[in-house]
C-alpha cells in the first residue's frame, strides 16, 4: 500500500514523510491509536493527554483515512459508531515513533510516566518493535496472533505500575 500525499513538494524520502505526517496532530492520533488502543473517535476525542479540539481530530482522522494510514469500518454495536484500524504502513512507523520517543526522553523535560513506554520500547530494541508490529496486525488487521507474550500488556503494566509509584511518591 502506498501513501497518498496530494502534492509532494520533492521527491525526497523525509521531505515526503514529514509532508505525509508533519502536521501538529497526526502523529499524535496513530500513537494513541496504536499505544492506547483508541479505535472510536470518542475515545480518541476524551482520552488523549493533549486535548485535541473536536473539529481538528474530525479533520485529521478524515485526512489519514484519505491518506492510507488508518481505515474506518463500522462497529457492529453500534450504528452511528466507527472504528479506526491502523494500515500496514501506519504499523511500519514502530521504528520512527520509538526513535521519536528515545529522542524526547534524551532532550526533553518528560514525565516518567508518560516516558516509560519509550524507554521500554528504546531498550526492548527492534525485537519487541517486530513483536508489537505483530501485535498491531493482529488487532488492527486480522492477522493470526503469533503466541508471543503481549507487548502493550507489557506497556501498559508498566505505565500502571509508574502511575502508582508518582501516587505514592510524596511531593518534594
Amino acid at each position: 500500500m502506498t501513501i497518498h500525499i496530494d502534492v509532494p513538494r520533492s521527491g525526497c524520502p523525509i521531505n515526503l514523510t514529514i509532508q505525509a505526517l508533519g502536521d501538529r496532530w497526526s502523529l499524535i492520533i496513530i500513537r494513541d491509536v496504536m499505544f492506547g488502543n483508541r479505535r472510536h473517535y470518542r475515545e480518541l476525542l476524551v482520552a488523549s493527554e493533549e486535548g485535541i479540539a473536536s473539529n481538528i481530530l474530525a479533520d485529521r482522522l478524515k485526512k489519514l483515512v484519505a491518506a492510507g494510514f488508518l481505515i474506518i469500518t463500522d462497529d457492529p454495536s453500534h450504528k452511528q459508531k466507527h472504528i479506526y484500524s491502523l494500515t500496514e504502513p501506519a504499523i511500519q512507523l514502530v521504528p520512527l515513533i520509538v526513535q521519536l520517543g528515545a529522542w524526547g526522553r534524551r532532550h526533553l523535560p518528560v514525565t516518567p510516566d508518560l516516558a516509560i513506554r519509550a524507554q521500554l520500547l528504546e531498550e526492548g530494541g527492534p525485537e519487541m518493535w517486530v513483536d508489537f508490529m505483530d501485535e498491531l496486525r493482529t488487532a488492527h488487521l486480522g492477522t493470526p496472533p503469533t503466541g508471543r507474550p503481549s507487548v502493550a500488556g507489557r506497556l501498559r503494566a508498566a505505565y500502571e505500575a509508574t502511575l502508582a509509584d508518582l501516587a505514592e511518591t510524596p511531593p518534594a
